[in-house]
Formats: C-alpha cells, structure tokens, sequence
C-alpha cells in the first residue's frame, strides 16, 4: 500500500463514519495528508485529517479521530490506527499490506513513478539558448542538466514536452563574433568589445582551409563579413550541439531567431500588436503598453532609429510556440534574465493569450572549486569555464548530477576534488554504488539458482524492511512533486535517501542465504524487494539523466 492508497482509504473510512454519525463530509479534504513521523515508534504513517476538518463537522477533532481510527481497524491493510494529541492519527500497516508496494513496482518496471499530472497537456520547454558566440558556459550547462531531466519529469508525469533551443543568430553579439572572426583570420588583434579564446582562432583558421579565397582582394568587405557569419556561426553551432549530444542532452526542435525576421513574423506580430492598440508610438519609437499587463515600465518594441529591439523576436517568438499548439510554454533562463519573467507575460497578454501559459525558471550562478578555490578561467575559451571543461574535470554522470541536486535558486559551487572521487562522500558515486551493489545482489542470487517466486511479503516485518518499503512507496509523490514545482532536485536527493535505506537493510538483513543454507521464503521476499529498489533506483537515475551502472 503506497501513501496514496492509504490517503484514499482514510478518506473513504471518514466519509463513511461521519455519515454514519450525520456529519457533513463534503467538509473533507480532495486529498487527504499523509506523513512518514518524525519517530518511527509512532507508526508508519500519520494524518492530521480530524484536526484539519473537525470544527467545519461540528465535533471534536479526537472524537473524530477515534472514529476514523476504528473504521480503519476494521481494514485488513491496517494493523493499528490510534489517536495522539489533540486528533493526531497515528497509522500502521499490516506486513502484507505494506510490502504490496514491493509488487507493485516490479509490475510497473520503468514505469515504476509515472503519473497523469500533466497528462494531455503540450509543453514547450526551451532551455540553454545559449548564443553561437562561444561554447556553452556554466550557467548554460546547469540549464543542459536540469533542463533535460525536468523534460524527462514531465513525460514522466503525462506531459507531451518538446524540448527546443532557441538559436541567437541575429543582433550585435552576431556581429561582434563575426569581427573577432575576421580579426584573427587576418592575425589582426580582436576588436575590444569581442570575444576571445582559442577557440576564436581555430574557427577562423577552419573558414579559411573551407574557403581559401574567402580575404581575397576585390571582394567588399559586407561579403566577407556575411561568408564569416554564416560559416562561423554554422561551425560554432556544431561544436555547441556535439558537446550537449555527449552531455545526454538532446532537443527536439533547433529554433533560429534570425528565421523569424526572414519570413516576416517579426513584421506580423508588430501589426497584430499595433491593430489591437497594445503598440503606440512615443519619442519616434514604438512601445508595448507592457505596464497594462503588470510589467514595471513600457517596452521598446522598435527603437527610434527603425531597428527592431531584442523584445520584438521574443514577441514574435510567442506567436510561433502559441500557433504550434503549446498549453504551456516554459523559459529556463539565466540569473541575469529576472526582468523577462514580468516582460514575457505581458508580452503573452498583450497579443491574447494567458499568462499563465508562460513560465519563466531563472537559475542561479556556477563555480567551480579545487583546493579551495574558484578556478576562474578556462583553457579553450579564455574567459568563462565551460561544458567540456567541467566533463573533462569530472565526467558525465558527476557533472550532471552535480548540477541537477541543488536547487536552481542558489547559486553552486562545485567541488572538483569531492565529484571526481570514488567515495562516498561523492553523492552521485553512493547513488550508482547502491545500485551496482543490488544488481551484484541480483547476479549472485542466480549464481545460487535463488528466484523471486511468489514472494509471500508478510514476512517483512523487519524494522529496516519497513523502511525501506516506504522510502520505496514515496517516490511516486516525489516525481509528481519534482513535476509539480519544476524541482528535479527532488529526485536526487530522494535516490540519495533511498540508497542510504537500503545499504542500512543490506547490513541488517540475510537477503540471500549463508553457504551450505537452503534458501527460505523469506530470502525470496528480501530478494523481491532488493530487486523493487534497483528498479526504483535505476528509475531515479534515468529521470536525471545519469546511468545506472551494473558493475563499479
């Protein structure tokens, strides 16, 4: 019986005892609360459902309780229910009833966590975005971590994700990339407002070998910057994709921004938004009357000057996500974004839509530390550390488990020392050792011909058995609230917790029996529920991108 199946049933005995005794039970919670206590003395779950509904009933909190707690007596599932406190129900289940949840997830295999929260909803997730100027920096590989696991959360929840990178070709960031480019191609220094690094001279050197009379004399200087552009971008945008393709993270659709002011939807969304009244024109500029729709102050749309300013491609952004049929479309952006969250709702109101179906997730800063202190530069690109350094520092699985167990909030400091050891002090290294033990667990119980059979799962009645059962029985709440809250932090720490239950039952339980022993039905109930934990630790993992190794 997994939390949500005791809430269910709480709720069913309530409504029918407090109709039994002429209270209104239309007073009663959609959801009933369930908790693990604090004290395992107290029982495996308790509610504070009298004390939450008793005075719109009419009664007393512990009168209601007691009649809830006999009611579920009454059930085979429940070995005791009693009342603490005030209207406190205290709840503890029956061995059977309990290890049910073992069964349970080896039915559900994979799909062991998956839910309809977000069941027939479309979702656009849209996340690194990082401009073609450079590789992709800290604050964009955390995106690539968390960004990639909420998406496989949210499928995991109902949810139909596309998971798309929204390609910054077009502005003046463009043409300062260019400029360094053409810089180094002619050994020339590069421009002070450009962009450094090796890797800007290797690229350039590649357009050359590509194009050998790209300098050559009597070509105009606006054609050589456009070759520079375009082969530049092209190679940059390769190297971008081939380092998230290795990171585990992939997208479903590469947006380019400068495609929206070639088919003209910069164009049509600017005369949408001027035919509703929403545009006005003020100092020879065309503003959003954004302050209608809760923003802090009007936005340039078109600057003075008749260029488009960088709101009108997020403008016509909008358009294009909303026509390809989106409920929700979701921004992971950097710490640097706070004001888009106000400007992009406004933007989604003013041509229309709710603002609701716009969602803005700013993450926080990343440094990275080694003996102490924060490494500041990197070898290939000059200024920032980047994705592949941090996978060539600490690997794959650590730098995506790293960036994916702390809250986006607050900003993280990644020790390279701690996630590069095989300890377990290494948080990702206790996870995938867990999970390696198990499957070990696994190997050996077939060396000695020991199959699950038809576990009987009353006989797991030890106390780690319990707990280990019920850390089991949370992750489904766990993922939907991961979901929920666009927290995949959640699952982390949860496979962290549940590693660290089950090698405290491994040490308190004979799951396999002792050379020269026969095996007993109990060995088969313990090795059912080793099998449910590699299962629900392997389903962690893959929800936050990282492998779930069968040897370490």
């Amino acid at each position: 019986m997994t939390p949500a199946d005791l809430a269910s049933l709480i709720k069913n005995s309530a409504t029918r005892v407090m109709n039994d005794h002429d209270v209104d039970s239309s007073v009663l919670p959609e959801t009933v609360t369930v908790e693990r206590p604090r004290n395992p003395e107290h029982g495996d779950y308790a509610t504070n459902l009298a004390l939450q509904t008793a005075k719109r009933a009419g009664v007393q909190p512990r009168e209601l309780a007691q009649w809830i707690a006999e009611a579920l007596e009454a059930e085979d599932a429940i070995a005791e229910a009693s009342v603490a406190g005030p209207g406190f129900l205290n709840i503890r289940l029956a061995a059977a009833a309990q290890g049910e949840v073992v069964r349970g997830i080896l039915e559900a295999g994979e799909s062991y966590g998956s839910g309809e929260t977000f069941a027939g909803q479309s979702i656009n997730l849209e996340f690194v975005s990082a401009n073609p100027t450079g590789p992709i920096h800290l604050g964009g590989t955390r995106w690539a971590a968390v960004g990639d696991s909420l998406g496989r959360i949210l499928e995991h929840s109902g949810a139909s994700v596309t998971r798309e990178y929204y390609f910054n070709d077009h502005g003046t960031q463009i043409d300062r990339f260019v400029s360094s480019l053409l810089a180094r191609a002619r050994h020339e220094e590069v421009p002070e407002d450009g962009y450094g690094g090796e890797y800007i001279a290797d690229i350039a050197q590649k357009v050359l070998d590509a194009h050998p009379g790209i300098l050559d004399e009597g070509r105009s200087e606006d054609e050589i910057r456009e070759d520079f552009r375009r082969e530049g971008v092209e190679l940059m945008f390769t190297h971008i994709k081939d380092s998230l393709r290795e990171f585990g993270t992939t997208f479903d659709v590469f947006f380019h921004e400068n495609s929206l002011f070639e088919s003209g939807a910069v164009d049509r969304a600017i005369a949408q938004l001027k035919e509703s009244g929403n545009l006005y024109e003020a100092e020879g500029a065309w503003w959003l009357r954004s302050t209608d729709f809760g923003d802090d102050k009007d936005r340039v749309v078109i600057k003075s000057d008749g260029h488009a300013a960088y709101i009108a491609g997020d403008i016509a952004y909008l358009v294009d996500k909303f026509g390809r049929g989106f409920d929700l479309c979701l921004y992971m952006l950097g710490a640097d974004h706070h004001g888009y969250i106000a400007r992009l709702k406004a933007a989604a109101q003013a041509l229309g839509y709710n603002a609701e179906q716009v969602e803005v997730l700013i993450g926080q800063l990343v440094n990275l530390v080694r003996g102490g202190e924060v490494v500041r530069m990197s070898k290939r690109a000059g200024t920032v550390i980047t994705l592949d350094d941090l996978v060539e520092a600490i690997g794959v699985d650590a730098a995506r488990y790293a960036l994916v167990r702390s809250s986006v909030d607050s900003s993280l400091d990644i020790d390279l020392g701690l996630w590069a050891s095989q300890s377990n002090d290494n948080p990702v290294y206790y996870v995938q050792y867990a999970h390696a033990r198990l499957c070990s667990l696994a190997r050996k119980a077939e060396s000695l011909g020991v199959t699950l059979g038809d576990p009987d799962y009353s006989l797991l009645t030890h106390e780690k058995e319990g707990d280990l059962i019920r850390t089991l029985g949370e992750f489904p709440a766990v993922v939907k609230a991961a979901a929920t809250l666009r927290e995949p932090h959640r699952i982390a720490r949860y496979a962290e917790e549940l590693a660290g239950v089950f090698h405290r039952f491994y040490d308190h339980c004979q799951i396999l029996p002792k050379a020269g022993e026969q095996d007993e039905p109990v060995h088969h109930a313990r090795l059912a529920l080793a099998a449910a934990s590699r299962q629900t630790l392997a389903n962690a993992l893959n929800l936050v991108g990282v492998s779930a190794p069968e040897r370490m």
